[in-house]
């Protein structure tokens, strides 16, 4: 089957009760924020779970249909579809969406309106489509390595897809870097076939922020909404050890995000934030149309020259928006009330079917 066409969602949602619309998604990632905030704005809520893992969802009480699975990826399933097209559902996209429904089945054979570009999600799981997306407007980028041969100073190593750091590795050689890979597919981290799909750029030493936007495309506008740093295990715990022993210790670090703090930078780094964001979504607009529609998120090292590097980006929902359920300092100063990413969404939907501008928002 080829890819939906939009055409082809757009005639499903007028079918659509526009008076009794439900905000969906799967119950993951950012799940309860975005339900949360759906029902601030008066939205009908529904949660596709899988079995055995309904419990936060039930003790916050943010859904209030349960669409029960096996496996998660079971939402692409014709009768989880079809559920919630009678729900007269929007499903918002995130993370664990992406990585469990698979991006083929998402763009072949998931026919429920969706918030945002779904064609996008593409372009943030594949290394060389997202660097064509952040080098089209001159986004600084780290220096990447076409063979692992050619590595000669400290480099980062990732691999395709929605993965949560799980995988990532620093090296400084050729030999370090097979010796690494041995060591992934031992854990059952990788896969064969995966190693010739590695990632490898500069390691950039500096301080990570990832940086939440919201573009409204009906208001053309890109929104801060909040600024994130990570844990990731096992890296934070080895350098909580004094250096002597760190190099005593047998340990192979990873980046797994474990968790998320909320940050702010310095004032005079804002105009760069801007910058950047503004950036990536004419580059979007330009290379895969509609472009950057509702949330996105730039994962970024700030260096000693006070230069926003970005590394990677997210083209939905990111897990750092976990941080500011609540609302941030940034969407503080923008809205002046409470306001999450999953609200903020919310919002976008509610005034784009106050408006009749849902085509502008939906896939």
């Amino acid at each position: 089957m080829g890819k939906i066409e939009k055409q082809n969602i757009l005639d499903i949602f007028d079918k659509y009760d526009k008076n009794d619309i439900t905000i969906a998604t799967l119950g993951s990632h950012t799940s309860l924020h975005i339900l949360r905030g759906a029902k601030e704005e008066g939205f009908n809520t529904a949660i596709v779970c899988e079995n055995g893992r309904d419990v936060p969802y039930r003790r916050f009480d943010v859904a209030d249909e349960y669409i029960m699975v096996d496996k998660f990826k079971d939402i692409v399933n014709d009768d989880v579809q079809e559920k919630l097209r009678d729900m007269n559902s929007i499903v918002i996209p995130h993370g664990s969406f992406v990585a469990y429904a698979g991006l083929d089945r998402v763009e072949d054979d998931f026919n429920v309106p969706m918030f945002g570009n779904r064609d996008i999600l593409r372009w943030e799981a594949e290394r060389d489509l997202e660097r064509q997306l952040l080098k089209e407007n001159d986004i600084r980028i780290p220096y990447k390595y076409e063979n692992p041969s050619d590595i000669d100073r400290a480099v980062m190593v990732k691999f395709p897809g929605a993965r949560g750091g799980r995988g990532y590795f620093v090296a400084s050689s050729p030999e370090e870097f097979d010796s690494k890979i041995q060591s992934m597919k031992n854990r059952n981290w990788i896969e064969d076939e995966d190693v010739a799909k590695a990632h490898i750029e500069e390691y950039v030493s500096g301080c990570n922020y990832c940086i939440h936007y919201f573009y409204s495309a009906l208001n053309n506008e890109v929104e801060l909404m909040g600024i994130d740093s990570r844990y990731e295990s096992s890296i934070d715990g080895i350098v909580r050890m004094p250096a002597k022993d760190q190099l005593e210790v047998d340990l192979s670090p990873s980046y797994v995000i474990t968790g998320n703090h909320p940050v702010v930078m310095r004032e005079s780094l804002l105009p760069q934030v801007f910058d950047i964001g503004d950036k990536l979504v004419k580059s979007a607009a330009k290379l895969v149309s509609p472009g950057m529609n509702g949330p996105f998120c730039m994962q970024t090292l700030v260096n000693d020259d006070l230069e926003i590097i970005v590394f990677e980006i997210s083209a939905r929902t990111d897990g750092g928006t976990n941080t500011f359920m609540n609302g941030s300092s940034y969407s503080y100063l923008k809205y002046g009330e409470p306001m999450s990413m999953g609200r903020r969404i919310a919002r976008e939907i509610k005034t784009a079917l106050d408006e009749d501008k849902i085509e502008k928002i939906i896939t």
